[in-house]
């Protein structure tokens, strides 16, 4: 199971700061990989250890956070998102660049962070699995009249899914949401990206 970060993971700022060009050419090619665009404002980024760890990092760097408790914060919002055995953690955003935009699709997608699938090929048949939100973050994030721009999602894969998806040659994220109804399919390396985070 892929380990949670703790302050040992996270590199002081000068120690960041001699890896920081290497390690972002790194996280951009995995993030490349792995971030799909589903339909024409959504797009989804899975998360693993390395792009929470680069998430950490570059949070410290730009707020200049020395203390360890301000490391400690981090670590307790971002640690949910690595996925553990048979889970996919997504950060989901609404690529929404202007007011007009914003004013239109904010309401419109209340509850859109919940209408989200992954459907796995299997020789016996599709398995669906719907997508959970992070507790904490529906807290601060879910409002009755408008939805956020940024939502993070799981999906946790019963065993037979997870398998399934070790297997599969097609595995698509869709939305059920009335007033979004897309769906899209994951590249190959896309999928074999996901299954080796539980490895």
């Amino acid at each position: 199971m892929p380990a949670k970060l703790t302050l040992h993971d996270i590199a002081d700022l000068r120690e960041y700061e001699r890896e920081r060009d290497a390690f972002r050419r790194r996280i951009i090619a995995l993030k490349a990989i792995r971030r799909v665009d589903l339909g024409p404002i959504i797009s989804l980024t899975f998360e693993n250890r390395e792009t929470i760890l680069f998430q950490i990092q570059e949070m410290a760097r730009a707020e200049k956070m020395t203390k360890d408790a301000q490391i400690e914060e981090e670590l307790a919002v971002y640690n949910p998102l690595i996925p553990g055995p048979g889970q996919l953690c997504a950060t989901l955003f609404l690529e929404l660049t202007s007011k007009e935009q914003l004013m239109e699709w904010l309401p419109k997608l209340v509850g859109i962070e919940t209408s989200l699938e992954v459907v796995i090929d299997s020789p016996d048949g599709d398995i669906v699995v719907p997508c959970q939100v992070e507790e904490s973050h529906e807290e601060q994030l879910t409002r009755p009249d408008v939805t956020a721009s940024v939502h993070y999602i799981r999906f946790n894969l019963p065993d037979e899914a997870a398998a399934a998806m070790r297997r599969a040659k097609r595995v698509e994220i869709l939305s059920t949401h009335h007033r979004y109804p897309y769906g899209t399919e994951l590249s190959l390396d896309a999928i074999a990206s996901l299954v080796a985070d539980w490895d």
